[in-house]
């Protein structure tokens, strides 16, 4: 690494303690300036003309550098500060979140801190985000299981937060099926929080990614938690809500999955179930999809997907017309029949199962024999 490169990532993580994330006046003052010089405004409390908001924000930690402990304590645990200068900055995941409303929690992030083996941008440009209730029940775990399971093999990489309940319950599926997955944090990517899934956070760490907009040693906060939410949205092309009280850190990423834009769904679950009562209400009020397995979680985000049993092959009649599908279930699945049968038993003019017949012999569907037609094998 140059001395330019390294005097850019210092100022970088210089910026990323500076000022609380996410901090679009501290960002806009970048835009302008570039990081290095951005930084020493900062520092020496002067700023250009309109770019006063980025002192006010900076106030209380302009004073305090530790962009240099930052970065050897993100190197020891084996994380790196990704920043939008980086190839593996998730740009056009996070992009929304620049047209969004900035006032309350919005706004891009200046920096992430990122842990693991994975490309950032690449795991988020396939990820669902499945969220849910930290008192999950026993009904939501398995649903939660289920659906990481399906999406892991298909290869979508499965977004969630760490926490108890659904998140973990998302994580570990996709890891019992080697898939991706991505942990976001609400805490400094030197710390493991909830203590309890401290081996877990570890074990996705170490096959696929644990990210982080707060520096080494940034303990949680409820407030935290609340902006966190916006990245695990973001990062997503569709969220999934398993079990969510009406208010409930579920909700309010459900919330940001409506402001961004992203496709949102939601799992019914028992009337009488307190957990499912926010999933119902998005999914009465329309502003989310209902969703039941992994195949309706899969067109959510991509309707033109797919997704089938074995590693999702299609089946072999999907590319045939409305006209050849009747005619190839006309024929029976063992032995061979005329065209007259066909005919008869499709419900379609000869004109018609002829000419179908004619194309599917070339696509190799099926076979004459004889006179007779029968299915290819």
């Amino acid at each position: 690494m140059g001395a330019r490169d390294d005097a850019e990532c210092r100022a970088w993580a210089y910026l990323a303690r500076a000022a609380e994330p996410p901090s679009a006046a501290v960002l806009a003052l970048c835009d302008d300036l570039g990081p290095v010089d951005a930084a020493d405004a900062i520092r020496s409390r002067s700023v250009p003309r309109g770019h006063e908001a980025a002192l006010e924000v900076t106030g209380a930690r302009a004073d305090t550098d530790m962009s240099g402990e930052d970065l050897e304590i993100a190197d020891r645990v084996g994380a790196r500060l990704v920043t939008r200068a980086d190839d593996e900055w998730p740009g056009w995941q996070l992009m929304a979140l620049g047209q969004a409303d900035t006032a309350f929690r919005g706004g891009e992030p200046l920096a992430l801190w990122v842990r693991g083996p994975g490309r950032l941008d690449e795991m988020a440009g396939a990820g669902i985000a499945l969220v849910g209730s930290r008192a999950a029940s026993s009904y939501g775990e398995q649903v939660t299981s289920s659906l990481a399971g399906g999406l892991a093999a298909e290869g979508v990489a499965v977004i969630s937060g760490a926490a108890y309940g659904i998140d973990g319950a998302a994580h570990r599926a996709a890891l019992a099926c080697g898939a991706p997955t991505i942990a976001v944090m609400a805490c400094g990517i030197d710390r493991e929080y909830p203590a309890g899934h401290a081996r877990l956070i570890s074990e996705i760490a170490a096959h696929g990614l644990v990210v982080s907009e707060y520096p080494p040693g940034t303990t949680a906060a409820k407030h935290r938690f609340l902006t966190r939410n916006r990245l695990v949205a973001a990062m997503a092309n569709a969220v999934i809500v398993i079990e969510a009280g009406r208010r409930s850190g579920a909700a309010n990423t459900a919330a940001w999955a409506r402001k961004l834009g992203r496709p949102l769904g939601a799992v019914p679950g028992p009337v009488t179930s307190a957990t499912s009562v926010g999933c119902h209400q998005m999914i009465a009020d329309g502003s989310a999809v209902l969703v039941f397995d992994a195949p309706s979680a899969l067109a959510l985000s991509a309707p033109d997907a797919t997704l089938g049993t074995g590693g999702g092959r299609a089946r072999s009649t999907d590319s045939l017309s409305s006209d050849e599908k009747r005619v190839h279930d006309a024929i029976p699945g063992r032995g061979a029949v005329t065209i007259d049968e066909i005919a008869f038993s499709a419900g379609l003019d000869l004109a018609v199962v002829r000419s179908a017949l004619a194309r599917m012999d070339v696509s190799g569907h099926v076979q004459n024999v004889d006179g007779a037609w029968k299915l290819a094998r």
